[in-house]
């Protein structure tokens, strides 16, 4: 059993065959799948990922879509965190990659949601892209219980920073480019339990796909592809990243015993 800690599996581009897509995944070994919202008004398409045994499901108003958020959707999301009890808070965090996103009202957005996670004692899902440091700045501030930093690319020290602040590293398509040497080199060298795999699906394809749409069913390949960086069993890795993806979302052990 392999479970995707981040996959979209709600996005438009799975509307065709989303249930070939999650059959092929099944087939390949991965079986539980965590699917978070990132819009208001997508939250109830995302819950109905659940319909899939083995999905599981987190609710939060991403950085890339900040303006479409609302002061009131935090209220909303509020009530959702209440009601279904997902497993974490997610998608959010900070992105300034994309050009012309509102830095400020990102950062506003951002802590809303973070003492939302405080007050419901929920891990979060966070969103990295070029805002490592300032990620980190908000989450020393609000002191929640960890979670995932999803699709990681800093540096070393960033990274040792998340893992102190109770954070798994996310880790997935990028890694499996021979020109990401950066990532290649924290995939093998950070410790084992610092990694959860997640496909980001369908974002972020790996080398082999070339630009095509990225799927669950490539967890397999990560995870053999992450074996090889280290020098470790498929085993030994499967192991692991399954477990520390239960560390980090405790909620997943939870639906496993429903």
């Amino acid at each position: 059993m392999l479970i995707d800690s981040h996959i979209h599996l709600d996005a438009p581009e799975f509307d065709a065959d989303r249930d070939d897509v999650v059959a092929r995944s099944r087939a390949a070994g991965t079986t539980r799948w965590v699917v978070p919202g990132i819009t208001v008004d997508t939250f109830a398409k995302t819950r109905d990922m659940l319909r899939y045994d083995g999905v599981s499901v987190a609710y939060g108003l991403h950085p890339i879509y900040i303006d479409q958020h609302r002061d009131e959707h935090i209220a909303e999301l509020a009530t959702w965190l209440a009601r279904e009890q997902p497993v974490a808070v997610g998608e959010i965090g900070l992105d300034f990659f994309v050009e012309g996103l509102d830095a400020a009202r990102q950062v506003a957005v951002f802590e809303a949601q973070l003492k939302l996670a405080r007050d419901f004692d929920l891990p979060v899902i966070v969103h990295i892209r070029r805002s490592q440091d300032q990620v980190l700045k908000y989450l020393r501030k609000w002191k929640v219980r960890g979670g995932i930093a999803h699709a990681f690319n800093g540096s070393r020290q960033q990274a040792d920073e998340f893992l102190k602040l109770g954070f798994k590293l996310g880790f997935g398509g990028a890694m499996t480019y021979s020109g990401s040497l950066r990532i290649r080199k924290l995939a093998a060298e950070l410790p084992l339990e610092a990694i959860v795999l997640e496909t980001d699906a369908p974002d972020i394809p790996p080398a082999w796909l070339d630009g095509g749409r990225n799927e669950p069913v490539q967890m397999s390949s990560y995870q053999q592809v992450l074996a090889d960086l280290r020098e470790d069993s498929i085993d030994n890795i499967a192991r692991a990243t399954v477990a520390n993806t239960l560390t980090v979302l405790p909620r997943l052990v939870e639906a496993a015993q429903r």
